[in-house]
């Protein structure tokens, strides 16, 4: 039996296309039928960044509903295992690796995306969990004047903005490392929440040994687990101008698809103007 919308690769949940720019990279799409209803209507970006299991497809269905009811396009890149070695996993969440530049990669589907639909606006919103919530905090770094809002949920490592450590503990080589300055006054404008589980209090799996290719001194400075770890940002960003919503969800542990309850509230506050989200 063929799929519904086998005649037409870009209505409702897509499958995934080759990133034109970089074709070891590819995003998957849930586009509203909506946008096909001659409305004029814009629509907003929402962009998920999948954690260390890539399951870029799972959680970009799990925005569909969303995304139908508040008139939003979802993209979900995929960031494969085995990228710059064969043991790879960890370079996208930090960005900045080697001669490799995810926020490029990124961009470049994003423009691919505004290309086909140009009734986009300009501000997206984003969203990640675990691994994907280490990628979505530095790039709210690299490029708030992008974002109208993050959620940024429980990072196994975070960056803080803390001028007396390098990149990526800290941002003291900020604008060497990225190419650009830190733009204070645009972090300020980006709505933040920082989510995560009452009981994601595991330490096992978040500190970074000396031997691990993504260490650098100070790399366990922030907390010995992921919800000391988002604290640490939420004072850290707090300290620097920027309001922060901090949820946590009762009786969670690691577990992405349990916050996001919370992620599309948020979401929703912030498309709809709501005063009580920050």
């Amino acid at each position: 039996m063929q799929d519904d919308h086998s005649h037409h690769p870009f209505i409702g949940r897509t499958p995934f296309f080759a990133c034109q720019a970089d074709m070891r990279f590819s995003y998957c799409l849930y586009v509203p039928p909506s946008y096909y209803d001659g409305s004029g209507r814009q629509y907003t970006l929402l962009t998920i960044v999948h954690g260390s299991l890539r399951t870029a497809e799972g959680y970009r269905d799990a925005f569909a509903g969303f995304a139908d009811e508040h008139h939003c396009i979802v993209v979900a890149p995929l960031f494969p295992v085995g990228i710059l070695s064969p043991e790879d996993q960890h370079s996208y969440k930090y960005i900045c690796h080697a001669a490799l530049r995810y926020d490029d990669v990124l961009h470049a589907m994003l423009a691919e995306v505004r290309g086909r639909f140009p009734r986009l606006c300009d501000g997206m919103l984003l969203h990640g969990f675990s691994g994907g919530g280490q990628f979505a905090h530095r790039y709210l770094f690299m490029h708030p004047e992008r974002l109208q809002a993050v959620s940024i949920g429980a990072p196994g490592t975070v960056s803080l903005l803390n001028p007396d450590r390098d990149w990526w503990p800290g941002i003291r080589d900020f604008a060497q490392r990225t190419g650009k300055p830190l733009d204070a006054a645009a972090l300020q404008r980006v709505r933040v929440q920082l989510i995560i589980g009452s009981e994601d209090t595991e330490s096992w799996d978040v500190i970074v040994s000396r031997e691990s290719p993504t260490w650098a001194p100070g790399a366990n400075d922030a907390g010995s687990n992921r919800r000391e770890r988002l604290a640490a940002l939420g004072a850290s960003l707090e300290s620097h101008g920027v309001p922060v919503v901090l949820e946590t969800v009762a009786g969670v542990a690691h577990e992405g698809m349990r916050v996001l309850d919370g992620v599309r509230a948020f979401f929703a506050g912030v498309l709809g103007g709501d005063a009580r989200q920050g």
